[in-house]
Order: structure tokens, then C-alpha cells, then sequence
């Protein structure tokens, strides 16, 4: 492991790791994971603690799939020509400014002055082009297709970048301010899977893993100083155990709290509970290419099975319910509650007709998500006659299982990323729903000019893919964050998905 260290008197003292220098680091973490370390709580130099329930398996933001990286590495430390609001709004970031043509067809970014990587080298043009075409060109990228339609990556004048694109892309801002966006420096040789060398205002500084990932403030960041030296992302995957930490005064933010578990941290003065808005899509996938659930009976009679209203009352009441794959937060939504709502008999009739009175199925999920989630399906199905095994594996299996190999028939997994609708119009994504209309209908969206003809086209797939039961959206979570007080600028909504603590503080 060879983690970049927080630099001492700036870029000139940055040097060569040791074995000495590791150990040093990793006792530095063990120590600011406890909550009596002794370290700053108050001021420019205070330890900030964060509870979060996904660590990654590895910092490579290229090929590492997982919103456990983007959850704290985009914003903090990896950035893009644009990024984005809490309320999914474009703000210029290593870009000045950018514009886009009439026909949508060239995207024109000037570069920010003065902004440099966490090795003190400057960013440039050449950078950019090369970092955006490292994505484009590398099919194991995350997001890499996402770029398909860009034609030419350029910069045709001194701290100027354009994108040339084929044809229209409504989604093309978007896609910059995550993955497929990020700046690298081209001249760098640091291991990305354990290290990170990128503009934001944090650093890596270590990383404990299946423990913690502790960041340090970048002392010569480009923007606005950080407020805290460190940050502490401790890693605890029992709810329980979340909450006993934020009560006992281990963290000092505990994102998310488990509903049944908020009372614990109400009425305590030195804690606030915040409830944030989130597009966290908590999904029940089919595996639409393999029996039984190719038979459209099979698929409708799950969801006819599922309370939604019963599953958000027993996870502590955090969750709205969905009907459908696109959240209230993101373009194209409509209430879609009313297809195949909770309607038990009606699943029983469809199993019949489908010659599936007495079916066998199993459901595969990670353990970072709460047991009750798959106790209540086990009870709700075995109501109409579906004998549910319910498996709960650790995320790197489910990653490597589910994901990857599509090695399942049912899973249930949080997909917290905005704008995702077209995981539905990929017939290669693990959920195998493979509809043509549906295709169409979100390739005319993206190449839609204008906002009111991108929804237009969203919500008619969106509708075509609820109807067709391609899977059944659980609910859309809503996110309690316990804050200690004093601390600031700790960001509640969206925060499962993305966290840009560059405003944190502590007073």
C-alpha cells in the first residue's frame, strides 16, 4: 500500500514513502478512529468522523465499480471540468466556464487558472483531453460508453478543451461531472487502487481497509481552504454498532442512521437528526434473461406480492414508495404507484396461470443492507405461495456475483446514482431486461434538445418498463444523517451517492 501523504511545508517537502512513513500513517488512523484520541474537535485543525456503511474494495475511480468511490472520492478529491449541486444542478469546477452550441453539437470549456494536482503540478489542456480520452477509449472505464457519442477530444487554443459530438447529447454535462469526467494527470505513476493524486481540496492519506479511509486537507488546493484538517471515514456495517458509535461519541456524523434504530439519537442535545432527499432506488432485480422471470405472469406476480407500505413501516419509515425506475429527483419521473400495486390475491392468480403455484426462489443481496428488507419480502411472497432463501453475502461477492456475472435471480441493491435510467435500455446490465421500444425511447431522450422533449421521452419508457414488471422498486429511500453539534456543512441530501465535504467545519 503506498498512500500519498499529507505534505509537510508545502509541495517542496512532498517525498518518497517509507516503510516508517506507512506504519506512522496507519497509527495516525487507528488513533483518530477513537473516541479517545485526544485529537482536534474544534477549529481549522479539527479530526471529523464519519459512520458510512459501503467501503470500497479498491480507490481505482477508472475500473472500480461501486458508489462506495464516488460516495467520497468525487468533489473531495478527484474533480472534473463540471460537477454538481446537491439538487443535481451543473456548476463549473476546473472549467471557468463552458459553452455549448446551438445545434448541441460542440462543448467548449475554459480552463480554470491556477489549479493543480495534489503534486503540486498544474493542470492542463493536455490533462483534460488526455483524461477524457482514457475514458472514452477504455471499455473497462466505469462510464466509459457514456462518451460513446463524443467524436473529437481537443484542444484547439491555450487552455481551451471542445468536445465534438455526433449527435445531440442531453446527458453529456452530466456524464462530466461524474466518472467519465474526472481529471487525472496524465504524467502520474501513483497506484490508483490505493492512492490518489487528484485537484480536490482532500488527499488520501490512508487507508485501513475494512476499517477506515482517512483523508487530509490539501494545503495547496486551488479553491477555498478546507475548514478541517482531517477527515475519518470509518466503515460499520451493523446498524447497531453505527448508532452505539454516534451515541457514545466515536463519530462525529453517522450517515445513514437505520430507521428502527433513530430513537436511540433523538432527544440527545449533542446530536442532530437531519432527514435529506435522496434518488437512492431501492430495487428488487429480476434476472430478466433467465426463467422463471422471463414469463411477464412471473415478473407481475412478485410486485402484486410486495407491500411497499409494509417494507417502509418495518425499515423505521425512511422511504416513499416509487412504481417505477425513475425517483421524484430526476427527470421523467411520474407516480407509477398504481401498476401492479400490492394486490396479493391477483399474484396468486398470475402464479397459476404461469404453472408457478409452488416457486422456489432465492434472493442475493449485499450485508451492507438490513436484514429486515429481506425478511419482510420472504414473509410477503411466502403469502402467495413463493418459498423465498434469502442469502445475504458480503458487497465484494455481491459485486463479483450478481453484478458481474449475473449469477442470481432475485438481488436487491440501492442504486443511488441520479439520471441512471439507462441501465433499463442496456440489455448487457446485470438486470437483463433487454426491450427494444424502451431503447428507442431513451436514445431519443438523450438526443432531445430541449428539456420538455427529454422528459417527454423518459417518461414514456419509464411507463413501458413498469408495465412490463421488469422489476420492482422497493421504495426511494429518504436519509437520516446524525450531526454532532458544532460540526457544519455536512451536506443531507443525496449524501448516500455523493458527498462534497469541501464546506465542512467544525466550531
Amino acid at each position: 500500500m503506498s498512500p500519498l501523504l499529507p505534505r509537510r511545508g508545502g509541495r517542496a517537502a512532498r517525498v518518497a514513502l517509507t516503510a516508517t512513513a506507512v506504519a506512522v500513517a496507519a497509527a495516525l488512523t487507528l488513533t483518530a478512529c477513537s473516541g479517545s484520541d485526544g485529537a482536534d474537535r474544534t477549529g481549522d485543525d479539527a479530526t471529523v468522523r464519519v459512520g458510512l456503511v459501503l467501503e470500497p474494495t479498491s480507490l481505482d475511480i477508472r475500473t472500480q465499480s461501486g458508489a462506495a468511490l464516488d460516495q467520497v472520492l468525487i468533489d473531495n478529491v478527484y474533480q472534473g471540468l463540471v460537477g454538481r449541486t446537491a439538487d443535481g444542478e451543473i456548476r463549473d469546477v476546473l472549467a471557468s466556464e463552458h459553452e455549448v452550441s446551438a445545434d448541441g453539437l460542440t462543448y467548449t470549456f475554459t480552463l480554470r487558472e491556477g489549479t493543480t494536482f495534489q503534486d503540486g503540478k498544474p493542470v492542463t489542456a493536455a490533462d483534460v483531453v488526455w483524461s477524457l480520452q482514457q475514458a472514452k477509449d477504455n471499455p473497462s472505464y466505469v462510464d466509459s460508453a457514456k462518451l460513446a457519442g463524443v467524436t473529437s477530444i481537443s484542444s484547439p487554443s491555450d487552455g481551451v478543451v471542445e468536445l465534438r459530438l455526433a449527435a445531440p447529447d442531453s446527458d453529456l454535462l452530466f456524464t462530466l461531472t461524474g466518472r467519465a469526467g474526472l481529471v487525472l494527470e496524465q504524467a502520474a505513476r501513483n497506484d490508483l487502487s490505493d492512492s490518489a493524486n487528484g485537484t480536490g481540496p482532500y488527499e488520501v492519506s490512508s487507508w485501513k481497509q475494512g476499517d477506515s479511509l482517512t483523508f487530509s486537507r490539501n494545503d495547496d488546493y486551488w479553491g477555498s481552504e478546507p475548514k478541517v484538517a482531517k477527515i475519518v471515514f470509518r466503515y460499520i456495517t451493523d446498524p447497531s454498532t453505527a448508532v452505539n458509535a454516534m451515541a457514545n461519541g466515536d463519530l462525529d456524523v453517522l450517515n445513514p442512521v437505520d430507521g428502527t434504530l433513530q430513537g436511540q439519537l433523538q432527544g440527545n442535545p449533542d446530536i442532530e437528526l437531519h432527514r435529506g432527499r435522496t434518488t437512492d432506488k431501492y430495487t428488487l432485480a429480476f434476472n430478466d434473461a433467465q426463467a422463471p422471470f422471463t414469463d411477464k405472469r412471473v415478473r407481475q406476480a412478485i410486485r402484486q406480492a410486495i407491500d411497499p407500505k409494509a417494507l417502509i413501516k418495518a425499515i423505521g419509515g425512511t422511504g416513499v414508495e416509487q412504481g417505477g425506475p425513475i425517483p421524484e429527483l430526476d427527470p421523467g419521473y411520474e407516480d407509477l404507484t398504481s401498476i401492479d400495486a400490492y394486490d396479493p390475491d391477483k399474484a396468486k392468480q398470475l402464479l397459476a396461470e404461469a404453472g408457478q403455484p409452488d416457486l422456489d426462489l432465492t434472493l442475493t443481496y449485499a450485508n451492507v443492507y438490513p436484514a429486515t428488507i429481506g425478511d419482510v419480502l420472504k414473509s410477503q411472497l411466502a403469502d402467495v405461495g413463493i418459498t423465498l432463501k434469502v442469502q445475504r453475502v458480503d458487497f465484494a461477492t455481491w459485486l463479483d456475483q450478481v453484478f458481474t456475472k449475473k449469477d442470481f435471480q432475485l438481488s436487491m441493491v440501492d442504486h443511488v446514482e441520479a439520471r441512471d435510467f439507462g441501465n433499463w435500455a442496456n440489455p448487457d446490465y446485470y438486470f437483463g431486461y433487454d426491450n427494444p421500444e424502451v431503447q428507442r425511447l431513451y436514445a431519443e431522450s438523450i438526443a432531445a434538445t430541449s428539456q420538455t422533449e427529454k422528459e417527454q421521452a423518459l417518461r414514456k419508457a419509464a411507463r413501458i418498463v413498469s408495465e412490463d414488471a421488469a422489476g420492482e422498486w422497493l421504495y426511494t429511500a429518504t436519509e437520516i444523517t446524525a450531526v454532532r453539534k458544532g460540526v457544519t456543512g455536512f451536506l443531507v441530501d443525496g449524501g448516500n451517492s455523493r458527498l462534497d465535504l469541501a464546506g465542512l467545519a467544525v466550531r
